[in-house]
């Protein structure tokens, strides 16, 4: 499901008198010559569609006078069109191909270079609303936009961060544009969000989702491998991510795994993801169970002599967990088994555990808070 802007819409069909007047004087204005008109003008559409869904129907009319807005030079009249266009788009298919269509795109995405974080917030805002739209996947891809929002994940504010990755990832579902996502080099800001932002939040949900989706193509898989940390972060959203993340977690390693388990089943050995792969087998969705106990077993049998595993111990749990996890009366044995597994494991693992601590010192520039969605502007 692609991510949109949070909106709440109060009494959506019902229309006041007052309301229609506003509305009809609001539309007179925006189409006036006079730049403070048109900025008093694009202030009411920005109210008055905050909360009312047939308010931004009736402003339809209101789209390409604002995007002209867009292109004039004061940053007040800049601000003031592009935050009324995010509330026009906000749970309205119509009003985003609309205003893709209307040429905003190329004064949004000049936005995003702009030195106010101001304005390049409340236009990473707008893609992210706007590349919600199907229609619009496209052709955002294609208007240089990727390689922009990757900047705002490196450098923006923690807003804007927030808000780039759900743009990103919508863009993401849109197959052609993943060759585009792929050539920004997307791993190292994205698994820069993994250790950074709340392990449960939606940034990370989505971020899991991106990184999984790029798992599907050996550079990605690559670039996860060679990113200080990377395979870490991924176990890490395994162990303490929500339910999906933990899903996209797990078929970030399998697709991995699978995709050649000479060269990528140590890397994720070595990071200690059994017990959270024990745990997913239990407490996870049914994909990611079923995605886990796969995982297990490539995880498990190794082409290597027995002699040059590590944890040979804990494997063999492991392997007596697959072989009886898969009973009808599968949930009593997981449990039983993976509490003797976590002992065994803790007291095999101790020297990892610390060399992981040492890895995972917190960021020198943490996200305060990464928020689900857009606020209403």
């Amino acid at each position: 499901m692609d991510s949109d802007t949070h909106h709440t819409d109060t009494n959506p069909g019902v229309c006041t008198p007052r309301t229609i007047s506003a509305v009809q004087r609001t539309l007179g204005l925006i189409q006036s010559d006079d730049l403070y008109s048109k900025v008093e003008a694009a202030k009411e559409i920005r109210r008055l569609t905050k909360t009312s869904k047939r308010c931004r129907r009736q402003f339809s009319v209101a789209v390409a006078p604002l995007v002209d807005m867009l292109l004039s030079g004061s940053a007040e009249a800049n601000e003031a069109a592009l935050l009324a266009l995010l509330n026009l788009a906000v749970k309205d298919e119509s009003n985003k191909v609309r205003i893709v269509n209307a040429g905003a795109l190329v004064p949004i995405i000049s936005f995003l270079r702009s030195e106010s974080s101001n304005l390049q917030e409340h236009a990473t805002a707008s893609l992210l609303t706007l590349s919600a739209s199907s229609v619009n996947k496209p052709i955002i891809g294609a208007s240089g936009a990727i390689s922009l929002l990757f900047e705002i994940l490196r450098y923006g504010s923690s807003e804007a961060k927030a808000d780039a990755v759900l743009a990103l990832y919508n863009l993401s579902t849109h197959s052609d544009n993943l060759s585009l996502i792929l050539e920004a080099e997307p791993i190292p800001p994205l698994v820069d969000l993994l250790k950074t932002c709340k392990k449960s939040s939606k940034t990370v949900e989505k971020c899991s989702a991106l990184i999984e989706s790029l798992g599907a193509f050996e550079e990605g898989r690559m670039a996860l491998t060679s990113e200080a940390g990377g395979v870490l972060a991924v176990v890490e959203i395994l162990e303490s991510g929500s339910l999906q993340s933990r899903e996209h977690a797990v078929g970030t390693l399998l697709t991995m795994c699978q995709s050649d388990r000479c060269k990528y089943r140590e890397p994720i050995l070595k990071e200690g993801v059994i017990p959270g792969l024990l745990e997913l087998t239990v407490q996870g969705t049914p994909k990611s169970q079923s995605k886990a106990q796969t995982l297990l077993r490539l995880l498990r049998n190794s082409p290597y002599p027995r002699s040059e595993l590590q944890a040979d111990t804990l494997e063999n749990i492991v392997c007596n967990l697959i072989s009886q996890i898969e009973g009808e009366d599968q949930s009593g044995k997981a449990k039983q088994m993976l509490a003797e597994m976590v002992q065994v494991s803790m007291e095999q693992s101790l020297r990892h555990l610390q060399q992981r601590a040492l890895v995972c010192t917190p960021s020198d520039l943490p996200i305060a808070s990464c928020a689900s969605e857009v606020s209403s502007k």
